[in-house]
């Protein structure tokens, strides 16, 4: 009877023993609302893509038709998406959002709904259809496509009255029903003003903030697309970055309060540009910008395209700044991209593949002063583990933190790329990249928000550690990757 109870204490400390060297799971930190959905997600994850403005306009030399141009004038010569296709992906962007309609309301695609539109103009004896060139290209050679259907129309003799909003949404299911997917619908602020009109030759006057019924007209385009991102000034999905020469604020948040925002509000720039620290919804900023001084193709522009080392500029300031970056590419008369467009964009991808040709951090040790629970789960090792769902956290209470990159060797750091695990919710306040040089640590940036993604240019530094300290946080931060080039 002895032995027989021997042997059970003897097992019950061998349960404990085994116990103390066993980890406990630890707990995830709880999200920081709001949070993106899964859309925003794989939205940020594209990072850029073309915008395409093209139209009457091309022709006429105008950027925004008065609405009475002829459908006739439209007449491309030599007109080829394929070669569209090849730039935008040789260029590194990943979809193309196209004018299917702008302010002057010829639509390039033939729609039964009016006679303002393609099947009247001379381009294939008025059998072509831009919109389904265009869709059908990208769709074969994995880009996404994207719409862009202004809801100001300059030609409509009935802007202004109900039966408009009849015929704005049925023209939105005639594109979404024969030319998706579609990952993004885009309609602007610009609404209401002079105009054609059908005739009327006159200035019209909207209440921006109802005339459209935009929950109605999106929760319709929903039903047909479940997984289409909105874009305007104020969201749903995305927000527009405030202003048009390509670059998002500093400070950026993805958050932002929409309870008083609509299209085409005035005075919120500063707003749109910066988020909200603490703002309701989950709404990221889109940086829209183009190539060429105007968003139409225009004959004398042919010398003043952005260069590559401008667009890189533009690059560091809204992808580098967690936004995403829709770029204009404006095909010319020909229906091509001009060669100067096509050059510039070339060289601009070049200098993106030289920038971050090597990641010196895949093959750095990585140490931090403390992590979670001392688990593995949330361990430094994970932010150069090549893993988007891995992340570096601290304990609940710890909002700041630092993380150690050993480079092994010296080597010259010009970039450094942060991000964080916005899955639950986008947290860093404050951060700080320092070098360690002549035996000291160095401060060599500084900065406010992260978010998906943040590029930080330093001056070229010869050093083999790098350290980034994370100074204010809303909770605990969580790191998921770095890159240090």
């Amino acid at each position: 009877m002895m032995k027989h109870y021997l042997f059970i204490a003897l097992l019950f400390v061998v349960s404990l023993s085994f116990g103390r060297t066993r980890e406990l799971p630890v707990p995830p930190p709880k999200p920081v609302l709001p949070i993106p959905t899964d859309r925003q997600l794989a939205w940020h994850e594209m990072e850029q893509y073309a915008f395409i403005h093209f139209t009457t306009n091309t022709f006429t030399g105008k950027e925004w038709g008065y609405g009475d141009e002829s459908p006739e004038v439209f007449n491309p010569t030599e007109m080829d998406v394929n070669q569209w296709i090849r730039v935008v992906k040789a260029a590194g962007l990943k979809g193309i959002v196209l004018t299917c309609k702008h302010h002057d309301g010829f639509c390039l695609w033939p729609s039964k709904f009016t006679e303002h539109s393609v099947k009247n103009s001379k381009w294939k004896e008025g059998k072509g259809n831009v919109v389904k060139e265009v869709a059908d290209a990208c769709h074969q050679n994995g880009l996404k496509f994207g719409i862009y259907l202004s809801p100001w129309d300059r030609n409509r003799k009935d802007y202004g009255s109900s039966s408009y909003i009849d015929y704005y949404r049925n023209q939105l299911k005639e594109l979404f029903t024969l030319y998706g997917p579609v990952f993004e619908m885009w309609f602007d602020g610009a609404n209401g003003g002079d105009g054609y009109y059908g005739g009327a030759r006159e200035k019209r006057k909207i209440n921006g903030a109802a005339y459209y019924n935009w929950p109605t007209t999106l929760d319709m385009v929903r039903k047909m697309e479940p997984n289409v991102i909105f874009f305007s000034d104020a969201g749903p999905d995305i927000r527009w970055c405030g202003n048009e020469s390509g670059h998002i604020g500093e400070t950026n948040w993805a958050t932002i309060s929409t309870d008083s925002i609509y299209a085409g509000k005035s005075g919120i720039d500063k707003l749109l540009n910066s988020g909200e620290e603490d703002g309701k919804s989950y709404i990221p900023a889109e940086v829209d910008v183009s190539i060429r001084p105007g968003w139409f193709y225009h004959t004398e522009e042919d010398g003043k395209v952005k260069t590559p080392e401008k667009l890189f500029e533009i690059y560091l300031s809204s992808v580098g700044r967690g936004a995403n970056l829709i770029l204009n590419i404006p095909p010319d008369r020909r229906g091509l991209f001009h060669e100067n467009d096509v050059e510039a964009l070339l060289g601009w991808r070049k200098l993106i593949d030289e920038a971050f040709k090597t990641n010196l951090a895949l093959k750095a040790v990585i140490k931090a002063d403390s992590y979670r629970g001392n688990s593995k789960l949330y361990a430094p090792s994970n932010v150069n583990d090549g893993n988007k769902e891995t992340y570096w956290a601290t304990n609940d209470g710890t909002r700041t933190g630092n993380l150690f990159i050993d480079l092994g060797a010296q080597k010259t750091v010009k970039y450094i790329i942060i991000q964080e695990y916005i899955k639950l919710g986008q947290r860093v306040k404050e951060f700080v990249v320092s070098v360690w040089k002549n035996n000291k640590w160095t401060e060599v940036s500084k900065g406010t928000t992260i978010g998906y993604k943040r590029i930080i240019k330093i001056e070229p530094t010869e050093t083999d550690q790098v350290k980034i300290s994370i100074t204010a946080s809303k909770a605990s931060p969580l790191i998921s990757n770095i890159g240090i080039y």
